[in-house]
């Protein structure tokens, strides 16, 4: 029976309600020096401010390395009443020291499905999904050499693999990598910031192969998207893809949280959705935000 593996255990995908499907709770990277996500009282708030805006369900995508704080999740997931997913995998190697990635060599697949199957460190806590990440146009070896990795993790668990897309970019590069190339499944590969680049004929080539579309990061007032973001959604779903889209928030740095004075995970649910259903309708808004996602993360594990 196919489930979504969250921090509290597997459910069906059915009980995670209104999901924020791209989002961060925890989150340190030297790429964002004092924007770090290391405040659980301030995970605590966001997560309940989602709530009361009627949300159910965060898909944590921070990967291994990147201060996940996976033995903190249960309690704020509990405390809260949302559901929160965790992930394994890694970002680009702009992230991390050599040394990490050095100790990660030639072992990577099996921390992913040791992540997924066992749990992450000494936390009990089982990710539900693996993260890894694409350059500017491009796959570089770290990113061709995660990907690899996450594909084979994929085939001894069943686990979906995300993938940020910088600037929204590369995306028919990876299909052709994880589907075509390692035997993925395309409906297991979640594409992430297609937002970012607003191409339509890219957006509907990638969805033609039978993989999700993530439209996330609305908190990102650098990247011209919250305007453009309900034409992509509308020629989608004209094109028929409308069973293939998932909304996220993305929230990476402390000053894009709600509690902080940033839009925040709230703004999803608050501002983005009602705006989209102007192009789109109220009802395929409710489906990209609650039936979608329910199918994107539930697997058969294994």
């Amino acid at each position: 029976m196919s489930a979504v593996r969250t921090v509290l255990g597997d459910v069906p995908g059915g009980e995670l309600g209104v999901c924020d499907a791209h989002d961060h709770l925890f989150f340190a990277s030297p790429r964002l020096p004092g924007e770090e996500l290391r405040d659980a009282a301030a995970a605590r708030a966001e997560l309940a401010a989602f709530r009361e805006q009627g949300g159910g369900t965060v898909v944590q995508w921070t990967p291994y390395g990147l201060g996940r704080r996976a033995a903190d999740l249960p309690a704020l997931s509990r405390e809260t009443g949302v559901h929160v997913v965790a992930a394994t995998g890694l970002h680009q190697d702009v992230h991390y020291d050599q040394d990490t990635l050095a100790a990660l060599r030639g072992r990577a697949a099996d921390v992913f499905v040791a992540e997924l199957t066992r749990g992450i460190g000494t936390s009990g806590v089982r990710a539900g999904l693996i993260k890894v990440a694409g350059g500017f146009h491009a796959l570089d070896a770290h990113a061709r050499w995660t990907m690899s990795a996450a594909a084979e993790a994929h085939h001894a668990t069943g686990a979906p693999i995300a993938v940020h897309l910088e600037l929204g970019t590369g995306a028919l590069d990876v299909l052709e990598l994880l589907c075509g190339g390692a035997g993925v499944p395309p409906d297991r590969v979640i594409l992430g910031h297609l937002n970012r680049s607003p191409d339509p004929v890219t957006h509907r080539q990638s969805a033609g192969s039978g993989c999700w579309l993530a439209f996330d990061g609305p908190s990102r007032g650098n990247h011209a998207t919250d305007w453009r973001m309900p034409d992509a959604v509308r020629d989608l779903a004209e094109a028929g893809f409308g069973d293939r889209l998932l909304l996220g928030g993305d929230t990476t740095a402390a000053s894009a949280r709600s509690v902080d004075g940033g839009p925040g995970m709230p703004y999803l649910l608050r501002r983005v959705a009602p705006r989209l259903a102007l192009a789109v309708g109220d009802e395929l808004v409710r489906r990209v935000l609650t039936e979608n996602p329910a199918r994107a993360f539930a697997v058969d594990w294994h």
